[in-house]
């Protein structure tokens, strides 16, 4: 029987996702080896390796296409209808189906240029979308208490699937005891039922292994994560430690913030593995979830579907957000989303000597780059669509004027060609205008942190302005302004030189040749901070960030290879504390 080209479209997008589906669990199943060789560079690579995969197999696939059917097959609606039908029923069964519409979706969108989104057409809404996910696999492994936390710890330790051994599991085993002893409600504490389920899958990012569950008992629960370390250092042979244990939802949440690298995790239902998830992490949106274990795409689908849902409800309008304007960007917010909306702007202030693309180019550099809990994650959409009425009349005016080029009406439509989000955050200037003098201290401290761990990353923020950075829910500062970000191995970082007469300390104009990458730690102060107070409180809480040498040292330990620790918890929440070489959030 001769098959449809409509079936056959279907059947060729399918077999495009099966080839990347299969490469993608090649990657991630191989993370275990890394963590076991200690291959952290290796493992580093493999994590932009796996984020560019998803786009080069949608080119391969568009490819094949191309080549295969005719062009009014391709860009005829009706076709693309008919293959939605027989593509639903070809992925019906099976266990990844929301990720294969997503492909599906990616596809379409290339064909169609980011137009014509619609469900009839495409998977606005899964084919599935009031389903009850119930695959009958079983995704956990549990284990009873019975009043023996010690033996509770022993059990998901020593029954993790990895392959080194811990260089003290007992003592490892005792400590985790006692801090669950100390730090649990009495009601889980006490319970009779009480139990330990963790996922069956090993988290691995950097340098760590994470074991995600929770625990149960007298009607209560609290999520469990325990983070497993090489020894100090860093040699695969020396066995393995249990660095502490996180059972706060707000820590584990910060943990797979979308400030952080995706995990490399097997999963084998995606959407039951991130409905456990959830479980743990109610406040997280179900697509930072799916973003967090590697299907970032898929979060990007999650993401729209919220989107459109929340604009339905009317309940706020679009809004030029709050702060200083950006000279490269022009940024909107839809405040009941606590999403931020950025666009390039059709001319840049004359400070800003960069084009579109290098904009762009940063952005790509920052979703493939370890962002190590300090860089907000992006999704980027082409040709977004909201009618005009959802925008404030200021904010829709100033998007117009700024970005002609990006943002046009059409009929009651506003229709924007590019844009990025990321989730909303306080700006720092803004923040610290309502502090009290604890709370300066401690965001001025985690700025200050902010810097140091995104240097240790290999990342210069460039601008570096209070601006553009952010401070979310959980109180940590974040940067999210990309244009003039840069490597820091690129960077030239000088002493100033000693003027040779008074007269050449005294002039306006350096008396020192500066190049192109030249960058004085020394003038670090004034440019941030015009308030004299806050200037000297950060050069008390980080003296060393307005010292060439200190930066010429990261270099040089980026250089030699050496990866630096990131801890996603605080240093006072390790067992073992701070080894003199670990960056802690």
């Amino acid at each position: 029987m001769k098959l449809s080209p409509a079936y056959r479209l279907a059947a060729t997008i399918l077999y495009g996702f099966d080839e990347y589906r299969s490469r993608f669990k090649e990657i991630t199943a191989d993370a275990s080896r890394r963590f076991r060789d200690a291959a952290w560079r290796e493992a580093q690579q493999a994590s932009a390796d796996r984020i560019n995969l998803y786009d080069e197999k949608v080119e391969e696939t568009l490819v094949r296409l191309q080549r295969t059917f005719e062009e009014e097959v391709l860009t005829h609606c009706d076709c693309w209808r008919e293959a939605r039908g027989h593509y639903a029923e070809l992925i019906s069964q099976r266990l990844d189906y929301e990720l294969a519409e997503t492909y599906f979706n990616s596809l379409f969108c290339s064909i169609f240029h980011h137009r014509h989104i619609r469900n009839d057409w495409m998977f606005v809404y899964s084919s599935r979308e009031a389903a009850a996910r119930h695959s009958g696999l079983t995704l956990t492994r549990r284990r009873s208490v019975e009043g023996d936390w010690t033996r509770a710890l022993r059990w998901a330790l020593a029954e993790a699937p990895i392959e080194i051994p811990f260089e003290n599991l007992e003592r490892d085993v005792r400590l985790g005891a006692d801090f669950l002893s100390h730090h649990l409600p009495a009601a889980i504490l006490d319970a009779v039922d009480a139990e330990v389920e963790l996922l069956k899958s090993v988290f691995y990012r950097n340098k760590g292994a994470y074991l995600v569950g929770r625990i149960r008992g007298g009607g209560e629960q609290v999520p469990l994560v325990l983070p497993i370390l090489h020894g100090e250092r860093q040699a695969a042979s020396e066995g393995l430690h249990l660095d502490t244990v996180i059972i706060e939802p707000e820590e584990i949440s910060i943990i797979f913030s979308f400030t952080r690298a995706y995990f490399q995790v097997e999963v084998q239902v995606p959407g039951e593995f991130v409905d456990f998830l959830q479980e743990l992490m109610p406040d997280k949106p179900e697509g930072e979830l799916y973003s967090a274990i590697g299907f970032y795409k898929h979060g990007k689908t999650e993401f729209f579907r919220g989107l459109n849902r929340q604009v339905a409800r009317r309940a706020d309008r679009f809004i030029i957000a709050p702060g200083v304007r950006g000279m490269v960007m022009a940024v909107f917010v839809l405040p009941s989303y606590r999403t931020v909306f950025k666009i390039i702007k059709d001319r840049f202030d004359p400070s800003k000597e960069m084009s579109r693309d290098n904009v762009r180019d940063k952005y790509h550099l920052v979703k493939r780059h370890d962002r190590v809990g300090r860089m907000a994650d992006t999704q980027e959409f082409s040709n977004f669509i909201v009618r005009a009425d959802h925008f404030a009349p200021e904010c829709l005016d100033h998007l117009l004027d700024v970005a002609p080029s990006t943002v046009y009406l059409k009929d009651d439509k506003v229709i924007i060609k590019h844009c990025y989000t990321e989730r909303m955050m306080t700006p720092l200037n803004l923040y610290l205008e309502q502090c009290d003098e604890a709370e300066t201290h401690a965001v001025l401290k985690d700025y200050g942190n902010a810097i140091k761990q995104m240097a240790a990353a290999n990342i210069f923020p460039g601008d570096m302005l209070l601006k553009n950075f952010g401070v979310t829910r959980h109180g940590r500062v974040i940067f999210y302004d990309y244009d003039e970000i840069c490597y820091l191995t690129e960077c030239n970082f000088r002493h100033i030189p000693e003027p040779m007469y008074p007269e050449q300390e005294l002039s306006s104009e350096p008396w020192y040749s500066v190049g192109p990458n030249d960058i004085f730690p020394e003038e670090f102060g004034p440019f941030l901070f015009a308030d004299i107070r806050l200037r000297k409180l950060f050069y008390e809480l980080h003296p060393e960030l307005f010292d060439a040498d200190y930066w010429k040292g990261l270099q040089q330990a980026i250089r030699d290879g050496r990866v630096i620790d990131v801890y996603p918890y605080r240093n006072k929440q390790r067992f073992a504390g701070s080894d003199g070489n670990g960056l802690v959030y």
